[in-house]
Parts: structure tokens; sequence; C-alpha cells
């Protein structure tokens, strides 16, 4: 049997690492370091600043393509013009619609608004039909900043594709940087083609304040946030809003990216 003195420190052994097990379940943390500050996530993880989008959703400065997850967004801002203009530029602009998506849960695009303009050519496809409704019920889907297809006249546009499985994505995702013009054939209900004169951007919804506020993709705290001793960052894991420890008066530690969902309170 143990003796009395050696019970006592194996008690207060396990309180001790059951403290900082719970403690680590309650909160992110970031941490200087360099070159790049760290963030550690409640189950004790760490990653650079740079890794935590890479972590979220496989995102890679400079890779021009991105897996949309939920809680992301997409905006098409699609422009339109008068019928045999050249479609660039001011000649013969008349105008443009925006459409909003935001991706659910279970990994299917939900249109959550469209502003739609007056006179819109009749030829013309509104904007909220740029991506067909079975693409929209895909439950995986990637986007892509630009691709070239040389077979229609070396024209360049955003690309969305949808999947109904992780491993058909990835299949696609290959065949599409090899042979876009097969994936992307006219028709396809897996690939959306935006037209060249169609902005498409990537945001994030968070809360600021108490309010609902869209950001680009990518942006950092310091983005939204007052430069203050009250600034203070919760993030969602496993359905729990945890805060996020850090200095706020350390510039470099409001340079933490943003994910969706999260809330700055400034007050």
């Amino acid at each position: 049997m143990l003796s009395q003195a050696r019970a006592i420190a194996v008690v207060l052994a396990l309180l001790s690492s059951t403290a900082c097990i719970s403690g680590t379940s309650r909160a992110f943390r970031v941490l200087p370091a360099s070159p790049d500050y760290l963030l550690r996530y409640p189950n004790s993880k760490v990653a650079t600043f740079s890794d935590v989008l890479r972590l979220y959703n496989g995102f890679k400065p400079g890779d021009g393509s991105m897996f949309l997850r939920s809680g992301m967004e997409l905006r098409v801002e699609n422009a339109y013009y008068k019928p045999g203009s050249s479609k660039r530029g001011l000649e013969g602009f008349l105008g443009t619609e925006v459409a909003r998506y935001r991706m659910r849960p279970n990994g299917e695009l939900e249109l959550l608004s469209v502003q739609s303009m007056k006179d819109r050519p009749s030829d013309d496809v509104p904007v909220e039909r740029l991506i067909s409704g079975v693409q929209t019920r895909c439950r995986y889907h990637r986007f892509y900043y630009e691709i070239f297809f040389r077979k229609a006249g070396e024209s360049r546009g955003s690309v969305l594709l949808g999947a109904n499985s992780s491993d058909e994505l990835t299949s696609l995702a290959a065949q599409l940087l090899s042979d876009p013009e097969s994936v992307c054939r006219h028709g396809s209900e897996q690939c959306t083609v935006f037209p060249e004169a169609c902005s498409v951007s990537v945001e994030i919804q968070i809360v600021v304040d108490g309010k609902a506020t869209t950001v680009p993709w990518s942006s950092t705290l310091s983005a939204v946030a007052e430069h203050t001793g009250t600034l203070k960052l919760f993030r969602v894991n496993n359905g729990r809003l945890l805060p996020v420890e850090f200095d706020a008066r350390d510039d470099e530690a409001l340079e933490l990216p943003l994910l969706p969902g999260d809330h700055v309170t400034s007050q």
C-alpha cells in the first residue's frame, strides 16, 4: 500500500493534471513567437498564425483555390452589357446583379439574397442562376479564383466545383487542373465557370459588438478591432464559444486570422 505522504502526493498530482486538462479545454491562447506567432487550441494543439486558415479548410496563400466550409460565403457580382458590346470596361455597361451564398453545415450552398437590376437583357442569365440548383445541393465545394481555358478562346474565369463526396471532389480537382474543358463542359452540373465580367469573392460572417458583420476571407483581427485594452475575441470550438486569450496591445497578436462565427467585442 502507498504511504500516506505518497498517497497525498499522487492525489495532488492528479488534481493538478485535471486542472491543466480542464484549463486547456476552456480557451484558445495566442503565444508570442518568432518569426510567426502561435495559436494554442483548447486541445493543446499549437499552430502558427499562417497555418490557422490551412487547418480550417486547407487554404494556402498563393494556391489560388480553397475548400468551402460551413459558415463561409460566396458573393457573386455579375456585370451586364448591351447586346453586341464587348462586355468589358464601361462601353455598353448596364449595371450589376449580386447574389450571396452561404455554406450550410451539411455542405450545401444556401442562397441568402439577390440584388437584381432593371432592364437586364432577356438573353442573359440572372446572377442567381449562374450556379445551378443541382450544384448548390452538392455536399462538397471548392472555389478557384481563376482557371485558364485554352480551347474556349483562351478565356479565364473563376470556377466552382461541386461533388457529393470528398474523394469525388479530389478527383475532379485534379482533372480540372490538367484538362479543365473536360470537367467544365457545357451543361455540367458539377462545375460553374463564372463569366469574365463576374466578380466572385469569398467572405465570412463574424459578430462585432453584437452586430453581424461580413469580412473578406483571410481578414485578421486588426481589420475590425479597436486598439484598446478591453478588446476580446471568442471562437467556436465544438459548438461552444470559447475565449481567445491574447494581449490586445500587441500588434502582432492582432494579426490572428478571423474564422466564421468569431465574436469580437471592444467594450
